[in-house]
Parts: structure tokens; sequence; C-alpha cells
């Protein structure tokens, strides 16, 4: 196959994550429509999801943590310059990078070379580009507006860099929500030996795990356990709280399950019980499933795929009580489980992986 377009995908690296699985997802959708796809990592990372075997995988710069001011310093030039050799040598006809930092980079080494570009945020900007200096809020700004779109994946993300008084001005945003991920079949062999609730995400303090555990230490069902999948690092601390409330036998933290297809699929409900979010994939992943979902109405996102009672329960955020009260409810009430989980399903025709991906294509074909 001939591929005439050349594009560049970039983020801070594909370990595990939700915007990591998207960003490898759409690579793979641009590389089997004929385009050359790199995907260019800023930090060096395994790649955790399924790459077509056509796709080029760069790492920039090893990734080694320190504060010190020199090794940013030199960290930030050695990028830069890294950068604007790569792009300069490649010449891609577009750049689309996701999360703040790679956005950053991408942005200001495509302003020098007049490389068409697009950046997206991918979880609430209050966490994000809100959170920067003043100078790094206005060069945000600056190097945000001038990228062909800002794609966001709710609605609600745009009022939230509004807030921000360097965004106020800037109105190029486009909303793509999140696909449904692609898993293959579910196995019929149990993956747990007792009924279990389900939650996924990074091991971090934003996805809300030290809330849920709290929640499901005061549920009145003694037969049911909780697995958390994912890693990350809060791990440590909530092992530790695990221990402390003695819920060592019955709360798991089960890390990163490739077939996690078989989790959603046999458990008893999934819950969200994350403080902010940008459009949460592993709800959508689990509502795809037919799993009866419990989601925190945090900013943002929750709000844009479930209807409170018809395809699952919102709760209020940063509430153990009103947590507690949707999972008991849920778990008490057959005719309210069935029901949300069959709505729940029609995800898989608003957030097909088709739908989504063509408003990919049509926005970087505009500005190729």
């Amino acid at each position: 196959m001939v591929r005439k377009h050349k594009l560049f995908f970039a983020i801070n690296t594909l370990n595990g994550g939700g915007a990591e699985r998207v960003i490898s997802n759409l690579g793979n959708y641009f590389y089997n429509k004929g385009f050359r796809v790199t995907m260019v990592c800023l930090n060096e990372a395994k790649p955790a999801y399924y790459l077509e075997q056509g796709i080029e995988v760069i790492s920039l710069v090893r990734n080694v943590r320190r504060e010190q001011f020199l090794f940013r310093l030199w960290y930030g030039g050695v990028t830069l310059f890294k950068l604007l050799r790569l792009l300069n040598k490649e010449k891609p006809d577009c750049v689309v990078s996701f999360m703040t930092s790679a956005n950053l980079w991408m942005g200001l080494t495509c302003n020098i070379l007049n490389i068409p570009y697009l950046v997206s945020e991918r979880i609430t900007p209050d966490y994000t580009v809100n959170q920067l200096n003043h100078f790094l809020r206005w060069l945000s700004a600056k190097v945000y507006s001038r990228s062909k779109a800002i794609v966001v994946p709710s609605k609600g993300m745009i009022d939230g860099f509004r807030k921000n008084k360097s965004f106020r001005g800037v109105s190029n945003f486009e909303v793509i929500n999140n696909p449904v991920s692609k898993f293959g079949s579910a196995c019929v062999n149990s993956v747990y030996p007792r009924k279990f609730i389900l939650s996924v995400g990074r091991l971090d303090r934003q996805k809300g795990f030290d809330l849920l555990i709290k929640a499901f230490k005061t549920l009145q069902f003694q037969d049911v356990d909780l697995l958390i999948s994912g890693e990350g690092a809060e791990r440590e601390n909530l092992e530790s709280q695990i221990e402390d409330l003695k819920l060592k036998d019955r709360v798991k933290l089960i890390g990163h399950q490739k077939n996690l297809q078989d989790y959603y699929t046999q458990a008893e409900m999934f819950v969200l019980s994350s403080r902010n979010e940008g459009y949460p994939n592993v709800l959508v992943e689990a509502m795809s499933l037919g799993c009866a979902c419990v989601a925190t109405d945090c900013e943002f996102g929750p709000a844009d795929i479930i209807e409170n009672e018809k395809n699952g329960l919102l709760v209020k955020a940063n509430s153990i009580k009103y947590l507690s009260e949707a999972i008991n409810r849920t778990m008490s009430d057959p005719v309210l489980k069935i029901k949300m989980s069959e709505n729940a399903q029609l995800i898989n025709q608003t957030n097909s992986l088709e739908n989504t991906f063509a408003k990919w294509e049509k926005l970087i074909l505009n500005h190729i």
C-alpha cells in the first residue's frame, strides 16, 4: 500500500491509561486507512496497548525523574532539540498530541517549523493547564490557540478551560467523545472465585479509590468482594488503607489485566469513584459490555455518558455516603440492575469506533 499522508501522534508515554488507549486506537485506525503513522513518546515506555506492526514508535528521552532546576533545563533543551530534528527530517503532514506536556512541546516545535498540529486534553483543565504558573498558562493559551483544533472529549471541559483568564478568548475547541474499545470475546471461565464489584483505573488520588474502599466497608452485602484493576503511585497508600480497614480478604488490587472484558462481563456491577475526569474510558467500556454502573457526577464526562436511573446511576462526587447507597441499591434491586445493563449497551452505537474516528479523520483531513 502506498501511504501518502504522514501523521505523527505524540504523548508522554504509552503506558496503560485512558489517553494512551485512545491514541493507540487512533493510530491503528489511521494506519489501516493508509496513512503512515509514527507514535512519538516524550519519555521511554513500552506500549501497553496493541499497535499495528507498521507503526513506528519513537521515544525521545530516557524517563529519569529529577526535580533539580538544572536537570529540568537540560531535559527541556534535549526534548526540544530532538523534536526539532525529528520533525524537520520527517516533515509530517499533521501532528496530533495528547496531554499537556506533549501538547506544549509539540505545539512549540510545530510553530517553529510551520507544521499543522492539533492538541487534545483528556482530563479536567483544573488538574492540567489551570494549575500551571502564570507564564505557562499564558504560553499554553498561545500554543493551543494556534493549533488547528483543541480536541476535548466532553463539552464541560470547554467551560473548565475558560475559568482560566488566558483561555477566555480561545475558540478553536472541538468535542469528540471517546470511543468504545474493542475487546476480544469474553471467556466463560470464572476470573475470580467469588462475586465481585469491579473498578478500573490508574492508582491515583484522582480516581477516588480511597473513597470507594471506604464506601465498600459500609456495604450490607458480605458475599461480594471489590476488585480494582490498575497500577500507579497510590498502590502503597491503598494497600495500607485496606489493611487498616481489615479488608485484605475482600478488597484486591489486581494490577493491569489484559482480559478486562472477562472482568466486566462477570462483575456484579462497575463503580467509577473519580474525583475528576475528562471522559472516562473505563465507564464506556463497562457499559458497552452490559455491566450495570454507578459513577460519581464529577467534572467532567460521567454526566455526558450516564442518564441517571436509565443506563446507570450518577451520585454526588466525593461522597462516601452517596456512593455506598447507590452500590447497595444496585445490588439489592435486580430489576433496576437489568434495566441499566440493557440500556448501557446502547453506547456501542453512539460511541462506536467508526463514528468517533470518522470525526477525527474529517478534522485532520481538513487541515492537511
